[in-house]
């Protein structure tokens, strides 16, 4: 199964090969795990890869519900999940942007944003749309103070712990994807900051049972990204597309007011009111107030410097603006031009002389009878 072209041949362990064909290493990998689930020698040793763990099943008025918890072998079923999304990544990248690519002929600087913008394009779609069907059939939407009552939220449904280990999985991929996309030096330093901050509010998330609060804010902040990146997008096909970044624009800063308010509702007022105070390990308890201040610390943080490069986003583009519409008023031609010269009798025309009426204005020679 070959994920890129071969248009030309590296030796093996060479860094050319191991960028050229990550993808189908990574899918040996996969399917060496999914073959050790065929013995049973192996196969307790396989699923502890693919599917999550620590599960507890309790008794309800429906039936028996399975929960559950987190623990150190989720590092193994975000390895599995890590490579699946390096293979993803490539199918994208292989089977959609790359075509893409080829059509639109852009630069170099403009042709590594182009295929950033897709990727997360696609992984946002899914997360939001993920994010938002867990919202509603958990039912966080329609009664918000369950975000904060009966915490410490360390029981969790499967389909939630599942989409976080599927987001730490995401975005532990994107760190090696630098190094086998080839980004450019000058794009490493932006690139980092924000994996690394998505890496930081979903672990802490996670380990902290603010799974259901994260999950919100996980949903805002995708939401917000998709209309982005599908800007940027429509921005490198057609450069007279600038509407949609105003969209954005709207959008982005709703996000940031709610994301604010939910914060310091749920973990400022909510927690703080909450009567198992105290730090507890074991109950998974993290209700103290200095994480609470830590917790709203970093959300602050975040947002203001999101904010930050927003009004540096919207500054560019003013000036951008601003410089396109003084070239145009430039290269536009002069309205007045110059008269031609005239006489009495008519014009120069081609260095003739000419009459108004197109005729010669000279007199004829009359012929003696």
């Amino acid at each position: 199964m070959a994920f890129r072209r071969r248009n030309k041949s590296y030796p093996f362990f060479s860094q050319e090969f191991l960028i050229q064909n990550h993808a189908d290493i990574v899918f040996g990998l996969v399917i060496v795990v999914l073959i050790g689930l065929m013995f049973e020698a192996t196969a307790k040793t396989a699923i502890l890869f693919i599917q999550p763990q620590y599960n507890i099943s309790t008794l309800s008025p429906d039936g028996e519900v399975t929960f559950y918890h987190y623990g150190w072998r989720d590092c193994a079923t975000v390895l599995f999940y890590f490579f699946i999304a390096i293979i993803l990544h490539a199918v994208v990248q292989e089977y959609v942007l790359d075509k893409v690519n080829r059509r639109l002929h852009l630069s170099k600087s403009k042709n590594t944003k182009f295929n950033e913008s897709g990727q997360l394009c696609v992984f946002h779609l899914v997360s939001s749309v993920w994010s938002l069907y867990i919202l509603v059939t958990e039912g966080y939407l329609l009664h918000p103070s369950s975000l904060w009552e009966n915490y410490p939220h360390v029981h969790l449904r499967f389909q939630v712990k599942f989409f976080y280990l599927a987001q730490l999985a995401y975005w532990l991929h994107a760190l090696p994807e630098l190094y086998f996309q080839k980004v450019r030096k000058e794009e490493i330093p932006r690139q980092l900051q924000y994996i690394c901050l998505y890496l930081l509010h979903v672990l802490a998330a996670y380990t902290l049972n603010l799974s259901r609060v994260g999950l919100v804010l996980l949903f805002l902040q995708y939401a917000s990204e998709l209309g982005f990146h599908i800007a940027r997008l429509f921005y490198f096909t057609d450069e007279s597309h600038q509407k949609m970044f105003d969209l954005w624009a709207a959008g982005f800063v709703f996000t940031r007011m709610v994301t604010l308010t939910l914060s310091f509702l749920a973990v400022g007022f909510g927690l703080a009111r909450a009567e198992n105070q105290g730090l507890d390990l074991e109950m998974g308890n993290f209700n103290t107030v200095l994480i609470r201040m830590t917790v709203l610390l970093l959300v602050c943080v975040t947002q203001s410097w999101l904010l930050w490069k927003f009004i540096r986003f919207q500054l560019r583009r003013w000036r951008e603006f601003r410089r396109t519409q003084d070239a145009r008023k430039k290269a536009a031609p002069k309205a007045a031009l110059r008269p031609l010269k005239r006489d009495s009798l008519g014009h120069h025309e081609n260095g003739v002389l000419k009459a108004e009426n197109g005729t010669s204005p000279r007199t004829k020679k009359i012929k003696a009878p």
